[in-house]
């Protein structure tokens, strides 16, 4: 004898071994035993075989006509078989009995289940509705395919278009537009940024990198509205005696910071440090500060910035020169021979600002030659009369920078210069991505570079420690120890920064770019008028949640501004590849390749990437790579090694920060694509959802 069973929603049928009167043992065609309760077992045959009767009711049951089904079936609980009986004949057959069994429970739109082989059927408006929905979903997934095909054929319809960034990387999964983009790329076999691509949905790679940042970033856009810079109401007194200068790049508008040096000759000489103060005019929960806290600091990319603030309002509190400006200056008296710190005094006043000297026109000039030579190389008239005190400023820096490297424990290396990328071209507000790009190095610690640092690392370790002495909370930086594997981090207590080598740190020299800079200004701003009762008066007071809030949410914005940043000086240096048919370069090993990638650096351009043929070549080793294919939708290139440059010389010395940053920068371009899901289902294999 054979049963036809339920088994949790499937129906089996076997050959019957024993049988009980609450179960039975039941073989299946495959040869497995199981022990089947008599509650569901469904019909008892002697004839066909299980397979054969489910083969042919199966055929009968795609034949059945539901709504008829529906319409015969009574009003009250029924059974299969009563409802067989009713459709095919007085005496229907077995495979006609289980036609409706599987008919029945395969149509619950229809008819509901009651019970083990009992049904009961839907009121009529529940039907129309199911019937309505069932007709939405075959027109939607017509919908799929039809834009599935295009995409495989290389045509991208124009609702995938639409969806192009949300598809990729924050889609909805059950959208029709997220699910043809997966039915293509497992039909055609293609990764899903290679499909699209070929389909034309990207109209170029620059565009692609712009709209997708754009996308997760700044979905209202960039503009600002309408919103004018508040008047600073305080009467401020004018700096006695103080002509600053400031030192920047020529693409710098937002010039956040200036020196002055006063008293050379006396035995004491003030240093003067002077930052922007917006923060006397922008108060917290103002309409600009909504809009600075929104997007916490300026945009930086090659050819192009996305401001803090906006542009009339920068230019009314930037450090100008050719007039007064109003500043927060903080003042540091050193003995002019041993350069010990004498006193420090913050002022809130106007500070005339006598000139912008721009690191890449005087780089050349101003270098440690003209800086500790009297009769050094002549340098413009307004420069020249900068040379005393730009001299006492640079030996100040040295002495700076050597007293943190002793509390630091070891020198700070600097392997890597910084690189300027300058693009030729740029028709509008900004790129295309056709421009001709420019890249020029700028070494780390140059004088001028060596100047401004130190200054600003005094001033944020002076202000920061200030703040912590009268109790007004702020938000530092700090690192635990130079260990590895130990980050920087940002918090709201004053802790040691071992990186930098200083008790406090906290970022004050920024306002017109960094929100946190904004945000401590206020806190410096109460310390300057109020001295010990500061923490009363202070916007934040100590444990306000705000600031936490504010941390969160400026690491966040921070993290994603940088990446786009280093994509996008990837993103020109491949470009400049291209423009210049570099086919091989010079480079140096960051990571060896032991079970992981191999990766080089470019000695010449800011570039990492992933070799073959160097197996065996420990860290630092210099060799020359061989460029293949450059693909600027994912960043990606790739070499091979085709000549070891140093073979007797001993590796370089890396910093692991450094090479961290690197391996990060060389990732491939993660997207939210997930082309494994439903493979189960499907019976599609499955496919990497990231770029190659």
């Amino acid at each position: 004898m054979y049963v036809l069973f339920d088994e949790a929603g499937k129906f089996l049928g076997g050959r019957v071994l024993s049988d009980a009167e609450s179960s039975a043992q039941v073989e299946l065609d495959s040869g497995k035993r199981v022990k089947v309760k008599a509650a569901n077992i469904l019909l008892r045959f002697e004839k066909p075989a299980p397979a054969e009767l489910i083969a042919e009711a199966r055929g009968l049951a795609a034949g059945m006509d539901l709504q008829l089904a529906w319409e015969f079936a009574p009003d009250e609980e029924f059974g299969f078989a009563e409802l067989a009986a009713d459709y095919f004949s007085d005496k229907p057959t077995l495979a006609q009995q289980a036609a409706a069994l599987f008919a029945l429970f395969e149509a619950p739109h229809y008819f509901r289940r009651a019970g083990k082989g009992r049904f009961k059927k839907a009121p009529a408006e529940i039907v129309q509705q199911a019937l309505a929905a069932i007709e939405k979903k075959k027109a939607v997934q017509a919908q799929i395919d039809e834009w599935a095909a295009a995409l495989a054929q290389g045509q991208c319809p124009p609702a995938i278009r639409e969806q192009l960034y949300k598809i990729l990387f924050k889609p909805d999964k059950n959208a029709p537009e997220y699910k043809a983009v997966v039915e293509a790329s497992r039909k055609a076999q293609r990764a899903p940024l290679e499909l699209l691509e070929r389909a034309g949905a990207i109209d170029s790679p620059y565009e692609f990198h712009w709209k997708r940042f754009l996308f997760e970033n700044f979905p209202k856009g960039t503009g600002f509205g309408t919103l004018e810079a508040p008047p600073i109401a305080d009467e401020l007194p004018l700096a006695e005696g103080v002509n600053a200068f400031s030192i920047d790049d020529s693409q710098t508008t937002e010039i956040d910071d200036a020196l002055s040096v006063q008293g050379i000759g006396s035995g004491t000489v003030t240093v003067g440090i002077h930052i922007a103060a917006p923060g006397l005019a922008i108060s917290p929960a103002s309409a600009l500060d909504q809009v600075a806290r929104a997007r916490m600091s300026t945009v930086y990319m090659p050819g192009h910035k996305i401001t803090m603030l906006p542009d009339a309002v920068v230019q009314t509190y930037t450090l100008l020169d050719g007039g007064v400006r109003p500043a927060l200056s903080l003042y540091v008296r050193f003995h002019e021979d041993t350069l010990d710190v004498v006193g420090t005094e913050t002022r809130i006043e106007r500070v005339n600002i006598a000139l912008n000297l721009r690191h890449d026109q005087l780089d050349e000039v101003i270098d440690a030659a003209w800086l500790t030579q009297p009769d050094g190389s002549p340098a413009p008239a307004e420069v020249e009369a900068l040379r005393v005190p730009l001299s006492f400023l640079f030996r100040l820096a040295k002495h700076l920078k050597a007293g943190r490297e002793a509390m630091r424990g070891k020198p700070e290396t600097f392997s890597r210069p910084d690189y300027n990328f300058r693009l030729l071209g740029v028709a509008g507000d900004e790129p295309t991505g056709a421009e001709q790009v420019q890249i020029s190095t700028r070494r780390r610690g140059a004088p001028l570079d060596l100047i401004v640092a130190e200054a600003m690392i005094l001033a944020n370790s002076t202000w920061g420690g200030w703040l912590a002495e009268l109790g007004v909370p702020a938000l530092y930086r700090s690192q635990a120890s130079l260990a590895p594997g130990i980050k920087v981090r940002m918090g709201t207590k004053s802790l040691p920064h071992a990186g930098l080598g200083v008790k406090s740190y906290a970022w004050s020299t920024s306002p017109l770019r960094r929100y946190t800079d904004l945000v401590n200004q206020w806190q410096i701003i109460a310390a300057a008028r109020h001295g010990r009762t500061a923490a009363l008066a202070a916007p934040f007071k100590p444990k306000d949640s705000e600031l936490f809030s504010i941390l969160s949410g400026f690491d966040a914005a921070y993290s994603s501004y940088n990446a786009y940043q280093g994509s996008m000086e990837r993103f020109w240096t491949l470009k400049y590849l291209q423009q210049q048919n570099i086919q091989e370069l010079d480079a140096a090993l960051i990571k060896d390749g032991g079970g992981g990638e191999t990766l080089v650096r470019a000695d010449a351009l800011p570039l990492v990437l992933p070799v073959l043929g160097a197996q065996g070549l420990p860290r630092g080793s210099r060799v020359r790579v061989r460029l293949g294919d450059i693909d600027l939708i994912a960043l990606a290139v790739t070499g091979t090694v085709v000549e070891h440059l140093d073979p007797n010389s001993a590796p370089q010395t890396l910093d692991d920060t450094e090479a961290d940053d690197d391996m990060a920068a060389a990732g491939p371009l993660a997207i939210a694509v997930d082309l494994s899901e439903g493979d189960a289902e499907a019976g599609a294999p499955a496919a990497a959802g990231a770029a190659p």
